[in-house]
C-alpha cells in the first residue's frame, strides 16, 4: 500500500474488517438470495459509527476524515455489496449534504438520529425520463404559505422502501432549468409520500431500490436544503463524494473477488498439479492486482483531496470510473478462475460478479463519468 495511513486510519480500518468479516459476511449469500433488508447490521454499524463517519461529533458522528471513511466502506463491500452501498448513500451523500448545506435547526434534527442508525438516508434525483440528465426532471414543488407541495415520481432510489428520510430534488422554478431545482428533506412518514415499485435486480439485492411516487406531499418549508434553487448545485456536490464511495466499493469487491480466486486456485488440482502454478493462471491473478492497486491509489487520491479542501471532481470522477470498470474485469477473471463452479453458487465469485455489475452504471455512468473528465480538463486553464 503506498498511500501513507496514519495510526488512526489503521485502527480504524482494523476494527471495520474485523467487525466485517465476522458480523456482516456470514449472512451476505443469504440475503442476497432473501434480498432481507440488513436492519439489525446497520444498528451495530451505528453503534461502531459507521452511519456518521463524516459527521461531526457535535452532531452525534465520528468526524473522521474521507480516506478513513473509504477504508471502512471497502472492508464492509469486501463482505457485502449490499450493505455497502446503503452506508454509501447514507454517509457520502445524505448525511454529508445536510452537513454541509443544512441549517442548524436540520443538523440537529436529522444527524444524530442518522448517525445512529435509527433513520437510513436515501437520496431521490433519478426519474423515469431524467437519468444522466437531472435537468428534464418532471418533479415539481410548488410553495403555498409554510409548505411545498411536491408532485412526480422518482426511480432507482437506493434505500426507498428502508428509508427513515430522503432528500428529494424538484423544480421550483422551470424557466430557470438547472437554476430553478431545489433540494428538499422529505420524512418518510410524510402524507403523500408513496413507496411504488420495488425492482427485482441482478446484485446488490439485499438493498431494495424502489420508485418513490410523490401526490401532493406537503413538505414544510424549513425542510427546504439550502437556498431555492441550490437543488442542481447540492446534488452534483454529493454525487462527487457518492462517486468517492463507488470507487471505495469497487476495491472491496474486486479484493474479494482476488482473495476467493487465489484460494480456488491454490485447492484445485488440474493436470496432476495445483492450478496456482499454472503460469497463464498467475499472470492473470498480477493483472488483478496490480488493477486493484491503482484504483485503491485513485481512491485516495480523490479523498485526500476532499479532506485537503481541494475541488475534486476531476478526480473523483476518475476514480469512479477506473474503479467500477476494474472491478467489472477482476470479478469476471475471479470467476473464470473457478471454471463451471464460478457459475454455480456454491462459490461467492458469481454474487460479487452480479454486484459489481452496476457500479458503471449508477450515480453517473461511465460515459458520463468521461464526459465530466474531459470537461474538467478542457476547462482547466492550467492545462497545455
Amino acid at each position: 500500500m503506498f498511500f501513507k495511513l496514519t495510526d488512526e486510519q489503521l485502527m480504524i480500518q482494523s476494527m471495520v474488517r474485523e467487525f466485517s468479516r465476522k458480523v456482516v459476511a456470514p449472512t451476505a449469500a443469504e440475503r442476497d438470495q432473501t434480498k432481507e433488508f440488513p436492519a439489525e447490521n446497520f444498528k451495530k454499524m451505528g453503534e461502531l459509527g459507521l452511519m456518521g463517519m463524516m459527521v461531526p461529533v457535535e452532531y452525534g458522528g465520528e468526524g473522521t476524515d474521507t480516506v478513513s471513511y473509504v477504508l471502512a466502506l471497502s472492508e464492509i463491500a469486501y463482505s457485502c455489496a449490499s450493505t455497502a452501498v446503503v452506508m454509501s448513500v447514507h454517509n457520502s451523500i445524505v448525511c454529508e449534504s445536510i452537513r454541509r448545506y443544512g441549517n442548524e435547526e436540520q443538523k440537529q434534527k436529522f444527524l444524530p438520529s442518522m448517525t445512529s442508525a435509527e433513520i437510513i438516508g436515501a437520496f431521490a434525483l433519478t426519474e423515469p425520463h431524467a437519468g444522466s440528465d437531472p435537468v428534464s426532471q418532471l418533479t415539481t414543488a410548488v410553495r403555498d404559505g409554510d409548505y411545498y407541495v411536491l408532485n412526480g415520481t422518482k426511480r432507482f432510489i437506493t434505500s426507498g422502501k428502508n428509508g427513515g428520510l430522503v432528500i428529494v430534488t424538484a423544480k421550483t422554478d422551470e424557466a430557470k432549468r438547472h437554476k430553478g431545482i431545489s433540494a428538499f428533506i422529505v420524512e418518510r412518514d410524510t402524507p403523500g409520500l408513496i413507496v411504488g415499485h420495488t425492482e427485482d435486480k441482478m446484485g446488490l439485492r439485499a438493498s431494495d431500490t424502489t420508485d418513490l411516487i410523490f401526490e401532493d406531499c406537503r413538505v414544510s418549508a424549513e425542510n427546504l436544503l439550502g437556498k431555492e434553487g441550490d437543488g442542481f448545485k447540492i446534488a452534483m456536490t454529493a454525487l462527487d463524494g457518492g462517486r468517492i464511495g463507488i470507487s471505495a466499493q469497487s476495491v472491496g469487491v474486486a479484493q474479494a473477488a482476488l482473495d476467493a480466486a487465489v484460494k480456488y486456485a491454490k485447492g484445485r488440482d488440474q493436470f496432476g498439479k495445483k492450478i496456482s502454478k499454472f503460469q497463464g493462471l498467475r499472470w492473470i491473478v498480477a493483472d488483478m492486482a496490480t488493477e486493484i492497486e491503482a484504483a485503491r491509489q485513485l481512491m485516495f487520491s480523490a479523498a485526500a483531496m476532499k479532506d485537503r479542501g481541494e475541488k475534486y471532481t476531476l478526480q473523483a470522477s476518475i476514480a469512479k470510473l477506473f474503479a467500477s470498470e476494474m472491478v467489472n474485469r477482476v470479478t469476471g477473471k475471479a470467476l473464470q478462475m473457478h471454471g463451471g463452479y464460478g457459475f454455480t453458487k456454491d462459490y461467492p465469485v458469481e454474487r460479487f460478479y452480479r454486484d459489481a455489475r452496476v457500479f458503471t452504471i449508477y450515480e453517473g455512468t461511465s460515459e458520463i463519468q468521461r464526459v465530466v473528465i474531459s470537461n474538467q480538463i478542457f476547462k482547466d486553464k492550467r492545462k497545455p
